[in-house]
């Protein structure tokens, strides 16, 4: 009775009067599941106001943050096209690598070091410095102009500004081993292989090769960084940097599989409708490289992980689904599996949580002696990541 509103009381009822059963019991249920269903679409939308405010402050934030990095590197290459001789720096400075400088983004002082970390031949002369000066105004003057040059825009290949071909093809080469080798390292070693790439994106970001290990290295990031501000930052990060190589190097496999990953990274801080349509541009781009590398295992173990997610939907997500979607994503745990054991098949072992998902798999289809059997050898294999 105390659930009827007052309304629906007669309107000759006393202050004591108790409400009468005015409804039936269908109609009340009928009703309550109607207030429930405003209630929690109120909730869902005020949540949705406060993430839309949240994103607003952090993408003023951003453009901030990014108008100051590139005017600071703007400045540091017009210093380095003035003074292209440069002492060759010893490897005292602390530095794992010849591709990090031995201070970032400090100030020139007397004694002549330059902020990439590196000391001229000589001492800068008064006049030098004063034309210095001039040269970094009328930089500042054009990038306030301009607004911003976007920093993720693609250097021409044959466009080397710093460095001579056959010094950069060089160079490139190098760095590239280094970030392969950092990448399979500890927690440690993949945060040195970030910061690597990223000292040296403006000498290479005109290349493929260096555009996919550079947004691998944030999705490392993304996997070591608890806080959900940072882990955001990462991923989009390296999806626009990625969306951009995909309109030069539509054929590369690395930069679909990697813009995949990442398109999944920054759906986990979106709502229930935008985690569905990225899953939709995950399975498109997974497609795309598995057509370009049919013979990478860790393919297939993305697309397990797909199909196996997408058949254990929740009754709320397949809802949005139907009412989203024409033709909602389907795939069964028998497709997971399939996934899962082409990669054992392409290389045993590859991976520990790719025999978990496995036995997952037989587990769910009724298979426990199967479920037991990749456990066991799950448990043969070396724990070296969070997952």
């Amino acid at each position: 009775a105390q659930a009827v509103p007052a309304a629906l009381l007669p309107a000759d009822a006393g202050d004591g009067a108790v409400p009468g059963a005015l409804l039936r019991q269908d109609e009340q249920l009928e009703l309550l599941e109607r207030l429930d269903f405003v209630v929690r679409n109120i909730v869902e939308l005020r949540k949705e106001v406060e993430e839309l405010r949240n994103s607003l402050q952090e993408l003023a934030v951003e453009i901030v943050g990014e108008v100051r990095s590139h005017l600071e590197e703007t400045q540091r290459v017009a210093r380095r096209r003035k003074f292209p001789f440069s002492r060759e720096r010893s490897d005292s400075t602390g530095s794992s690598s010849i591709y990090f400088t031995a201070s970032s983004g400090n100030a020139n002082t007397d004694d002549g070091e330059s902020e990439g970390g590196y000391t001229t031949a000589n001492a800068e002369s008064d006049y030098d410095r004063e034309s210095e000066r001039e040269s970094e105004d009328e930089v500042s003057c054009d990038t306030v102009r301009t607004m911003r040059r976007d920093s993720l825009d693609l250097v021409p290949e044959d466009e080397s500004p710093l460095l001579p071909d056959s010094s950069l093809e060089e160079g490139l080469g190098q760095l590239l081993e280094q970030a392969d080798r950092l990448h399979s390292g500890d927690e440690r070693d993949k945060r040195e292989g970030f910061q690597l790439l990223l000292n040296n994106k403006l000498a290479y970001a005109g290349q493929q090769e260096f555009l996919w290990r550079l947004a691998r290295a944030r999705c490392d990031m993304w996997e070591l960084t608890e806080d959900a501000d940072e882990r955001r930052s990462y991923a989009a990060e390296g999806k626009e940097e990625l969306e951009l190589a995909l309109q030069k190097w539509d054929q590369s496999a690395e930069c679909h599989q990697w813009f995949a990953i990442l398109c999944g990274q920054v759906s986990e801080h979106e709502s229930i409708p935008k985690r569905i349509q990225a899953g939709y541009v995950f399975k498109e781009h997974i497609d795309k490289a598995i057509a370009l590398k049919p013979q990478e295992p860790q393919l297939y173990y993305l697309l397990g992980r797909w199909c196996y997610q997408v058949a254990h939907l929740g009754w709320l997500e397949k809802r949005t689904v139907s009412a989203l979607f024409e033709a909602p994503p389907t795939a069964t745990v028998q497709d997971a599996l399939q996934n899962f054991l082409r990669v054992e098949e392409l290389s045993p072992g590859f991976s520990k949580a790719g025999r978990v998902y496995i036995a997952k798999c037989y587990r769910d289809l009724g298979n426990a002696s199967a479920a037991v059997l990749w456990m066991n050898l799950a448990s043969e294999l070396p724990g070296n990541t969070k997952e």
